[in-house]
């Protein structure tokens, strides 16, 4: 099925390069990110495929995670690509 959904122009840049960095694309990428979240909301526990400190920690509270989240997010932000090539 196809559809239009609109989403912040940062967000689509950061998926659409995630998409590309794991060699799918950004359709497999959208539709894995929702059947997550869907996976998620409805069992109360961390997708299977979570990686990272989201394995270790998935059983966190939500508000804590996400604050950590949100820092993370921010100080990648900072990192100018350039200096890191």
């Amino acid at each position: 099925m196809k559809t239009t959904i609109e989403i912040p122009d940062d967000l689509y840049r950061r998926s659409k390069a995630r998409a590309a960095m794991s060699g799918t694309s950004l359709k497999e990428f959208v539709t894995a990110a929702l059947r997550d979240r869907l996976a998620h909301s409805a069992e109360g526990a961390p997708p299977i495929e979570a990686s990272g400190w989201r394995r270790v920690f998935g059983r966190a509270r939500r508000a804590p995670v996400a604050q950590v989240a949100r820092v993370i997010e921010q100080d990648l932000a900072q990192i100018e690509a350039e200096g890191w090539r």
